[in-house]
């Protein structure tokens, strides 16, 4: 017996979030892993933080919001928001395991979601928020994030920066390939099948 619909449509809302927030983790993780120990302390300017702290902001913020994600405030009494802006951890390794840990536990409530809780609301700093609203505005915020992660790598990298998304000059060569492997093409009208095509 199929699912309601509605049951459906709630389930892909939670599954594309996950793919979202997996792909936003991702670049993180492989444009952090193109920087050595150093660089992800090395702060562009007096202005700007450097990456191990962006990274430590972004766990402090998902470990509150998502742990009792359905049950409490997003914004829990234990944060120390203001911390997480101190570049205080002494390795790389003790950077890594917090990052992890904030991922975890977004992943892991995530897991736990229920189409039928899409209906629900939860709290942001006492301001109520329906489930939907809570994970894009916590979408957002790791997008923005890991946009600036992205950026600073890419400039404490230099000449040594690998691509992580489609080379300058690469998209004709990666839409063909895209093309070949699926229904879309940009000569085909939406909907129309090329199953029938050779090419």
């Amino acid at each position: 017996m199929n699912p309601p619909a509605d049951n459906t449509l709630g389930a892909t809302v939670i599954e594309s979030a996950v793919a979202a927030f997996r792909s936003n983790k991702g670049w993180a993780d492989r444009a952090v892993a193109q920087l050595s120990d150093a660089q992800l302390h090395q702060a562009l300017d007096a202005n700007t933080n450097c990456i191990a702290v962006i990274m430590k902001h972004v766990a402090g913020n998902l470990r509150s919001r998502w742990t009792d994600f359905l049950t409490t405030d997003g914004e829990k009494p234990w944060r120390d928001r203001d911390e997480e802006f101190i570049d205080s951890f002494p390795d790389r390794a003790a950077l890594l395991e917090h990052w992890e840990t904030g991922w975890h536990c977004l992943f892991e409530t995530l897991a736990t979601l229920s189409a039928a809780d899409l209906e629900k609301t939860v709290l942001i700093r006492g301001e109520p928020h329906s489930v939907p609203l809570a994970i894009h505005r916590s979408l957002a915020h790791c997008g923005y994030h890991v946009g600036q992660i992205m950026m600073m790598a890419t400039i404490l990298a230099g000449e040594r920066w690998q691509t992580i998304t489609i080379p300058r000059g690469g998209s004709r060569l990666h839409n063909a390939r895209a093309w070949g492997q699926s229904q879309y093409s940009p000569d085909k009208t939406p909907g129309e099948s090329r199953s029938n095509s050779q090419e």
